[in-house]
């Protein structure tokens, strides 16, 4: 969710404020690295999740119910999202090694059962998913903005910074083949609320933190194409992982003259590999403004020389509002400073063993990259992992993207041949056990082998629908409809009907 505000509004002596707490903040960063802030508690290597959802109703319409549902399931582990619609779940850190993937995921599965129980007793349900497929534009009215001041707060400065109405205009490919295009013009932020995601934590020494991430960037494409599943919005077939684009244009500040000047954008791949953590933060203060300009009263650089750890709160509150697909991460965890690197390009689902078998296939294959001999990330360009993932939305399991050595390839060879080894083996290197390696790699071979993902799921089962007589409007929530079942039961994708 990110961190609370308090203010209503901000003054310009607020964001002159603020942006010097920045610049102080990012400075006490960079001598906690030279100095070494950081060596006398190494990372121990940790998962962690956040989990998004979607609340529907009967009709599998969007349900405006989140207070209510979060109120029944009681457990703080739920919070709030930008959407009505939505909760987020965040799964505790758990040790990369033995069992504890397969307990994370047993774990998850008797939290979202719980929560969708509870959900049931307040009419609605809890469906796992990359975007809502009945999701139309009138569920964009900003009256299904959650009431929380920063969303109010964060919808009121991205509108202020752009000055005109956020557009939408996607072009995708129809279910026969042909083209179909999303074109609305929005007064809200709400279509960010649309794009449900599975954020993967990795805590790392700070000293890894380049190799991880442009590890991570290397393999975002291969990660989506596989684990595609958004393919609707506004009953319009777009692209396999429509969050990606729908994301990046819905937080987007910057009016089309700023656009043309090259300005950066607030969702962002990047532009360049990277040797260190504290590149990313500088980029941050360097070519961001301020969306939620608050400061605290913490001095960061008094408090390192007193020997304290600062929580370095505003670096925190810039960084939580520009959003990198990998995103660096700085926290306090019980009084020692950590380095995190924040997983973004998943989308929810379809079941819960997919979620944790695109989490086992990312924490292995980047952990093998990252300690590679000769690192991916200096065989390819970094125009080209950008590409990738481009392509790898656009297209899914039907992509074509860059690997080294490999040329243009599918992602389902990319993954079989090349890949899964890789996964198997960093796997390994962190200690989780043979059988919980096999459970969930052995999904996404499979995944491969059939080439199916939920985007290619839900497309045929809606041509399907629509082959039969239906229209959209009416297929779509009856796609839905046995999506959720399918989800319940919790057999993985490349086993549903098909």
């Amino acid at each position: 969710m990110g961190a609370e505000v308090t203010a209503i509004r901000f003054t310009h002596e607020d964001r002159r404020l603020f942006r010097r707490k920045v610049h102080e903040c990012t400075e006490a960063l960079e001598r906690m690295l030279h100095d070494g802030a950081f060596d006398s508690h190494r990372a121990v290597p940790l998962l962690g999740m956040e989990v998004e959802l979607n609340l529907v109703d009967a009709a599998m319409e969007p349900a405006k119910a989140n207070d209510q549902v979060l109120a029944a399931i009681a457990n703080n582990d739920y919070q709030t999202e930008l959407g009505r619609f939505n909760i987020e779940l965040n799964v505790a850190p758990a040790p990369l090694a033995g069992e504890s993937i397969r307990e994370v995921e047993m774990g998850l599965r008797r939290s979202l059962e719980h929560a969708d129980d509870m959900a049931s007793r307040n009419g609605a349900r809890v469906v796992l998913t990359g975007m809502l497929p009945t999701l139309r534009t009138e569920h964009f009215d900003a009256a299904w903005i959650t009431d929380n001041p920063r969303y109010a707060l964060l919808n009121e400065q991205i509108f202020a910074a752009r000055g005109e109405d956020i557009e939408i205009d996607i072009s995708g490919t129809g279910l026969d083949g042909g083209a179909e295009r999303l074109r609305i013009d929005c007064t809200s932020v709400l279509p960010e609320a649309a794009c449900t995601s599975v954020q993967l934590h990795l805590a790392v020494d700070p000293d890894m933190f380049a190799a991880y991430w442009n590890a991570a960037q290397c393999v975002a494409g291969v990660q989506v194409a596989l684990g595609a599943n958004s393919p609707f919005l506004a009953q319009t077939a777009l692209w396999h992982e429509s969050r990606i684009p729908v994301f990046e244009q819905a937080i987007d500040t910057r009016s089309l003259e700023l656009k043309n000047q090259g300005v950066r954008p607030r969702v962002w791949f990047g532009e360049r590999w990277i040797t260190s953590i504290f590149d990313l933060f500088d980029e941050n203060a360097r070519y961001f403004p301020a969306l939620l300009p608050e400061a605290t009263e913490e001095a960061p650089l008094a408090r390192l020389e007193a020997g304290e750890t600062p929580s370095l709160a505003e670096l925190a509150m810039h960084n939580g509002t520009i959003y990198r697909w990998n995103r660096p991460v700085y926290a306090v965890v019980e009084g020692k400073p950590q380095i995190r690197v924040e997983n973004r390009v998943l989308p929810g689902g379809p079941t819960v063993i997919d979620t944790m078998a695109n989490a086992a296939f990312y924490y292995g294959v980047v952990h093998a990259l990252a300690h590679a001999d000769r690192p991916a990330w200096t065989q390819m360009s970094f125009d080209a992992a950008q590409t990738n993932l481009g392509n790898a939305a656009r297209h899914g399991m039907d992509a074509r993207l860059y690997w080294p050595s490999c040329g243009d390839v599918g992602p389902d060879e990319l993954a079989l041949r090349w890949l899964l080894p890789l996964a198997e083996q960093g796997l390994s290197d962190y200690g989780v056990a043979a059988g919980v390696r096999d459970r969930y790699l052995s999904i996404i071979e499979e995944r491969c082998l059939q080439r199916r993902n939920g985007a290619g799921w839900q497309r045929r089962m809606v041509a399907r629908l629509e082959k039969s007589g239906m229209t959209r409007q009416e297929a779509l929530p009856r796609m839905l409809a046995e999506y959720a079942e399918l989800m319940r039961a919790g057999d993985p994708v490349h086993t549903w009907p098909w």
